[in-house]
């Protein structure tokens, strides 16, 4: 397929994610408050959407507390920044094993919930669009596995859909894409769907340009996709999915780094998305021209 550039990006930043960060740099939100001002100062730099995670305040360890959900979602409706809000969905899907000898039982860390537990906090509430997970993978630790089985992913699908929540699917690899196209055409979820392609987590699709652009290739004409890369390769594959016709997702979720020896923060990061995106001569748009494109309507505070 020829490259089309696109020259109407939307960019979306990823706030705090669920990883083990939270001791690496002093720039990961913890607690709502912090995670609803630093979307909101990535919103400020020209994020049209924030993607957010919440934290035990304490630890900064990955929580699914509907109480802190809650908060984070009134603190950023009531801001004077407009944004698009996507709620995680991702957790409660989580298999720790033990070792190879003895695999049984579960170890610490197990985390599996059912499709009504892991919406919850979507139900309540209600954001524009939340994330759905679209596959099993192994992750980088040796014995952690992210658990989406066709059966939770149809369940989930169809709950998000019933709620008018956009889902926003997280694919990790080709076949997370050959599952979202097979709930479309179920009629799980609606078409025109909206993808996340999540280049360079191990163990799922390597960030080289050969993958991304066989992931890029496996998604119908008419969905609306973004993208983004791990770590260094964060800034490229800014310029790489503009390029090759599609938005792009940054954030602390993603790397901790501006620079060598310079640890970023949110704001700075969609900056410098920011600046690649308008030096290719593209337009970063809004979360009104955002919420048009992909037919969400803004929700406002209760």
């Amino acid at each position: 397929m020829p490259l089309e550039i696109n020259h109407d990006v939307f960019v979306t930043c990823a706030i705090t994610g669920s990883g083990s960060t939270q001791d690496r740099s002093p720039h990961v939100p913890r607690n709502p408050e912090q995670i609803a001002n630093s979307a909101i100062a990535a919103a400020q730099a020209g994020a049209a959407i924030v993607h957010c995670h919440v934290r035990d305040p304490q630890t900064g360890a990955p929580a699914r507390d509907r109480a802190l959900y809650r908060e984070v979602t009134d603190r950023i409706r009531d801001a004077d920044v407009d944004m698009v809000l996507n709620l995680t969905a991702g957790m409660g899907g989580d298999m720790v094993f033990g070792d190879p000898t003895s695999p049984l039982p579960l170890q610490a860390g197990t985390d599996m919930a059912s499709a009504e537990e892991r919406l919850e906090h979507i139900a309540e509430c209600l954001p524009e669009i939340c994330t759905l997970d679209c596959g099993t993978m192994n992750f980088a630790e040796a014995d952690y596995v992210m658990t989406n089985t066709p059966g939770m992913l149809r369940a989930m699908g169809a709950r998000m859909t019933e709620l008018g929540v956009k889902p926003e699917i997280e694919a990790f690899d080709t076949g997370h894409l050959w599952l979202a196209k097979q709930l479309v055409s179920e009629g799980v979820l609606r078409s025109p769907a909206l993808v996340q392609l999540c280049m360079g987590v191990p163990w799922g699709a390597p960030d080289d340009l050969n993958t991304f652009m066989a992931m890029v290739n496996n998604i119908p004409e008419t969905w609306h996709w973004s993208a983004f890369a791990l770590g260094r390769n964060e800034m490229p594959f800014v310029a790489a999915a503009v390029l090759a016709g599609g938005n792009v997702r940054v954030g602390l979720e993603d790397n901790l780094w501006l620079a060598k020896g310079e640890l970023a923060t949110n704001e700075a990061l969609v900056t410098r998305a920011v600046t690649i995106i308008e030096a290719m001569g593209a337009r970063v748009i809004g979360p009104s021209e955002v919420r048009e494109r992909l037919g969400l309507g803004k929700r406002v505070p209760k």
